[in-house]
């Protein structure tokens, strides 16, 4: 999925709260990293711990600029946990990972700043 990361976009267009509500975003603690040997941009595998609601899903992230696999593992971060799972490559994706371009275009996570149960929901 391409989401154009260019920060001078004007916002999209209006949704209801309740389009919002059919958006599940949970955070979730990262349990394995590993490097996505087979993606076409360099990529990790991670794990993703989403408590007991949700569980432990799989996804590829385009975020190696800015994290190691060491870096990730044991950091909560949030995703979309609600999309159809997607076949990328070897690999099926079951959550969307969210993060924020910096000025190079590269991903930057999105976080609690404080510390949130695994399958926290955003709202």
């Amino acid at each position: 999925m391409h989401i154009n990361h260019d920060s001078k976009n004007p916002p999209a267009s209006e949704i209801s709260f309740e389009d919002f509500l059919k958006v599940d975003i949970r955070v979730g603690e990262v349990v394995s990293a590993e490097v996505f040997k087979e993606a076409r941009k360099p990529a990790y595998i991670l794990k993703i711990d989403f408590g007991p609601g949700v569980g432990v899903k799989k996804t590829s992230a385009q975020i190696t600029e800015h994290y190691s696999c060491e870096d990730l593992v044991g950091r909560k971060i949030a995703a979309v946990v609600n999309f159809p799972a997607r076949q990328i490559g070897p690999i099926r994706s079951e959550v969307l990972t969210l993060g924020f371009s910096d000025e190079s275009q590269n991903v930057v996570l999105f976080s609690p700043d404080k510390s949130v149960p695994n399958g926290s929901r955003l709202h």
